[in-house]
């Protein structure tokens, strides 16, 4: 059958991965309301009993690729000590944003703050100190904590492929605490692992992108109201779209539509800046950066253990869940785009210049939004807690040339949506072919047609799908942090024997022999780093 149909996958990976997915889709269809029951009971179980574990993974993960990047270890270069890498710093930047935040950040960047605001976790609300705890929380939950979860997936992966001619799937990290059986049912596992939490994190963004496109298209007026059909239909056009992008592959469809986004976005936030309150707006991204470094070691570690409002289990416990869900997708993703570049060059590249234009973005549309809303009397807030998907074209309908700036924003949720589920379809076929680069086209646009199906029976369960894809995000986030740790034990093992210049083999914790290890075995390796299969 696989020779006929001309699949190249890794039938213990891919089988196993499809069937639950499957499994997950007829349940969704045939038994829509319990299953938003059984979501409402995990969200519930999860926030409320393991909050302080997804807070202190997270921080820990910062803590971790800081002092990775800053030791000595930073001058190694993820592949041989004389490569250098593929692409430019600007093309690197655009890669790294538009798979790293993409559709999220337009949905939550009018969104989260105008919530904040209504109902901040410590200050009065509606009030200044509201206002400021809206900002400090935003950029807490899109600064350097989310792009810490990406560097530990994606500095691993590539450490291991490029360096030790590993495959480029999460399994090869885990190889200096496994050794050899990595190739076995273990390493099965942890792929099959990967390819649930790439799955469900990217349905998550793109059943927000599909809610905001339906929103804008009501704002302008073309539909009448959100309904689950139109969704639905927004889904599957968009998914055609991203279909025809990734069979152009990176060079010619994901990386022109990256470059497309990184424009089209700062032609907005540039527009906004200058059409709203410039001077209050650039003042309050001084001091909101400020702030957040002042307040991110209470903040990080902040487990609401006295008050127990549930407001972190709503807010924070989410973001990371659905960073780390969304970590194998996106750190197996920069690591096919980093090759070359030291690791240190690749923490601090991947931690702070994304994090700066996010602190940025969120400063222009969500200080806009606050300053709007309160000229307005709160009518933007009472919008957004009716339905957060009309929050940012609440806010372009404030400023000039509504119309046109509202057809770019839709225009930018349906392109990062495209990317997205591109970028997370090259990801899955590798991991479910055993990190072949160049499988058929074919399987990249079977997982393509899955992700919008996913995404579709998120969005008509639970209520109006935000929950669902919150639950789906914190859920798949749980098994896969474990996998995280371990990976961090390894890297260090692994840099460690490295810095020795010994053979990888040196390094594995459960091993039955090292002495019949070549010194040459798993250095340097000449691993391809072109998604398309080149070179």
């Amino acid at each position: 059958m696989r020779s006929r149909l001309r699949l190249e996958t890794k039938p213990t990976v891919f089988i196993p991965s499809v069937v639950v997915i499957l499994l997950f889709l007829l349940v969704g269809v045939a038994a829509t309301e319990q299953l938003g029951r059984v979501f409402e009971t995990v969200q519930d179980a999860i926030a409320s009993t393991l909050d302080w574990y997804y807070i202190l993974t997270v921080t820990a993960f910062l803590a971790f690729v800081i002092w990775l990047g800053a030791s000595r270890f930073g001058r190694m270069r993820l592949g041989g000590d004389d490569e250098r890498p593929r692409y430019r710093y600007l093309t690197w930047f655009a890669l790294l944003f538009t798979a790293g935040m993409g559709i999220g950040l337009v949905f939550w960047s009018v969104a989260e703050p105008l919530t904040h605001l209504a109902d901040p976790p410590m200050a009065a609300a509606g009030t200044p100190a509201a206002a400021r705890e809206a900002m400090q929380f935003t950029f807490f939950h899109w600064g350097l904590h989310a792009w810490a979860v990406y560097v530990v997936v994606g500095l691993a992966l590539a450490y291991f492929a490029y360096r030790h001619d590993l495959p480029l799937t999460m399994r090869s990290a885990l190889y200096p605490l496994l050794g050899e059986r990595i190739h076995g049912r273990l390493g099965d596992v942890v792929d099959v692992f990967a390819v649930f939490g790439t799955m469900f994190g990217v349905a998550t963004s793109l059943g927000f992108g599909v809610l905001q496109v339906n929103a804008g298209l009501v704002s302008l007026g073309l539909l009448e109201t959100s309904t689950t059909a139109t969704q639905l239909v927004i889904i599957a056009t968009v998914t055609l779209a991203a279909i025809g992008s990734l069979l152009l592959g990176l060079d010619k469809g994901i990386l022109r539509l990256s470059l497309t986004n990184l424009g089209v976005a700062s032609a907005l936030m540039v527009f906004v800046l200058i059409a709203g309150p410039t001077l209050f707006v650039l003042r309050s991204f001084v001091e909101q950066v400020g702030v957040y470094f002042q307040q991110l070691p209470e903040m990080m570690l902040w487990t609401d253990a006295r008050e127990d409002s549930g407001w972190q289990a709503g807010w924070t416990v989410f973001y990371w869940g659905w960073w780390m869900s969304w970590s194998p997708f996106v750190g197996l993703f920069i690591a096919r785009v980093s090759r070359g570049r030291t690791i240190r060059e690749f923490v601090f590249g991947v931690l702070l210049v994304p994090t700066m234009f996010t602190f940025l973005w969120m400063a222009i549309f969500g200080n806009t939004a606050i300053s709007l809303d309160g000229l307005a009397g709160g009518e933007l807030s009472d919008a957004v807690a009716e339905d957060p998907a009309v929050a940012l074209f609440g806010l372009l309908e404030q400023l000039p040339l509504s119309t046109i700036t509202t057809l770019l924003a839709i225009l930018l949720v349906a392109t990062y949506f495209v990317t997205s589920s591109d970028s997370a379809s090259l990801v899955i076929d590798l991991l479910t072919s055993g990190g072949n680069t160049d499988p058929p086209k074919l399987q990249r646009v079977f997982w393509a047609v899955l992700e919008g199906a996913i995404a579709g029976v998120l969005l008509v369960t639970g209520a109006g799908g935000l929950q669902a894809l919150q639950t789906a995000a914190i859920t798949t986030a749980l098994p896969f942090s474990v996998i995280m740790i371990l990976a961090c034990v390894g890297l260090v093992r692994a840099l460690y024997v490295d810095e020795r210049g010994r053979p990888l083999q040196r390094a594995v914790l459960w091993s039955e022999d090292h002495d019949d290890v070549p010194e040459a075995y798993g250095r340097h390796s000449p691993v391809s780093d072109g998604i398309d299969g080149s070179p």
